[in-house]
């Protein structure tokens, strides 16, 4: 495993150079397309006969379990740090905005591309179960502000706008868990589920996940509160988020929830209460470190998985279509209630086509999807999912902030 870590973390260091020094392109953007285009080099070699390269890159990439590396490990961590900086009081200005967009959206996203790529595949020579298609629709609801935020900065974004984006990614990640938790246990069973059992289901995902991050949150807070050691204080938090993922997952409640409320009660409360300068200026620094070095990696290890993949033409076809839809459902389910609604959701104009384009999918996406039993569906899952998420992140992303630029040209308030 040392090995392993070791090798990734080398791959990353050296793209990450590469992608400073000569591409220039935001970091996670870079270093994906990057791996992304020696991947695809390498598997073109293979083609012509040199196996050596493809075969080193395929092992070593099978030996990493990219869902179980996520889920398990690095989400906790950049859910945490995601919301250590989000300024509650500037939240709750937004609260019903970001909790509208994260629940009702994310759940009516789900029903629309899923029953959406139901009524696509009728075109096409693919096959996958209705229950597969809802799946899909949940796994790839979620939005990813990782790539997206240091471009909104950049381009001058308003504050409100990229408050209400990564208020509502952090939350959707937790919602999108659930609803897909929700979907496989009715594969599983056979049986739908009922209203009672889904609003159990939830009470118990969500609620319980929000109620554990509260508790461990405020425990953490009393902690940092008691004393005055920069060193203490950052072990103490690092402890907390990882602890307290790993009790979320024993206790079976929503983890990601869980991360996202800790991190708003410590970023916050912990902040205005419970720390020093010094201490605020050193968490900040080994989060933002945490955070940047855990969002290279992932980018890194999404552009490498393509290795795996199978790719044939009806699921290549099928892929473009399935980005339209996703693109679609996005533009339904939060450009039109914002561009409606424009004053109620307290926003600049124009800010409805960035909320659109700027709702990036990233590895939570490909974890969920790589977690699906192994079968027929699962590949066409796993391979749809990577041709959106690859489109998202490159295309999207590099495009955002002339989007931006472009449509709210008054804009950095």
């Amino acid at each position: 495993m040392l090995d392993i870590i070791a090798i990734f973390l080398c791959i990353t260091a050296v793209l990450a150079y590469f992608n400073r020094r000569y591409v220039g392109l935001p970091p996670a953007i870079g270093v994906m397309g990057i791996a992304l285009g020696l991947s695809l080099l390498n598997m073109a070699s293979d083609a012509l006969g040199f196996h050596s390269l493809h075969t080193l890159e395929q092992s070593l990439v099978e030996s990493i379990d990219f869902s179980e590396l996520l889920m398990e490990g690095m989400l906790s961590l950049l859910l945490f740090a995601g919301a250590l900086h989000v300024d509650l009081s500037q939240l709750r200005a937004y609260r019903w905005q970001v909790a509208s967009l994260a629940v009702v959206g994310t759940t009516v996203s789900t029903l629309l591309i899923g029953f959406g790529l139901w009524w696509l595949l009728s075109f096409s020579a693919l096959e996958l179960p209705l229950a597969y298609c809802l799946v899909f629709g949940a796994l790839i609801s979620p939005t990813d502000p990782i790539a997206v935020m240091g471009i909104l900065k950049s381009a001058g974004a308003p504050s409100s706008v990229e408050l209400v984006i990564s208020g509502e990614s952090l939350f959707n990640d937790g919602v999108s868990v659930v609803l897909f938790s929700l979907i496989l246990a009715m594969i599983a069973s056979g049986d739908a589920p009922s209203v009672t059992g889904v609003s159990r289901l939830l009470l118990e995902e969500a609620g319980g996940g929000a109620l554990l991050g509260a508790v461990v949150g405020y425990v953490t807070f009393r902690m940092l509160k008691s004393i005055d050691s920069y060193q203490e204080e950052v072990l103490i938090t690092l402890a907390a988020v990882l602890g307290g993922y790993a009790l979320a997952t024993h206790l079976h409640v929503s983890g990601p929830l869980a991360m996202v409320v800790m991190g708003l009660i410590v970023g916050n409360h912990g902040r205005s209460y419970a720390m020093s300068e010094q201490t605020e200026k050193n968490l900040d620094m080994f989060w933002e470190l945490i955070d940047e070095i855990l969002n290279a990696v992932l980018f890194v290890l999404i552009g490498l998985e393509v290795i795996l993949i199978h790719f044939t033409r009806p699921l290549i076809v099928t892929g473009l279509m399935v980005i339209v839809l996703t693109l679609f459902s996005r533009l339904l389910t939060v450009g039109v209630p914002i561009a409606v609604l424009g004053r109620r959701f307290r926003l600049p104009e124009g800010s409805w086509s960035v909320l659109t384009w700027g709702g990036l999918r990233g590895g939570i996406s490909v974890a969920l999807a790589l977690s699906l039993p192994p079968g027929d569906a699962r590949d066409v899952v796993v391979g749809m999912t990577y041709l959106v998420v690859v489109f998202s992140i490159l295309i999207q992303g590099m495009t955002i902030g002339k989007l931006v630029k472009r449509v709210i040209p008054c804009s950095g308030g």
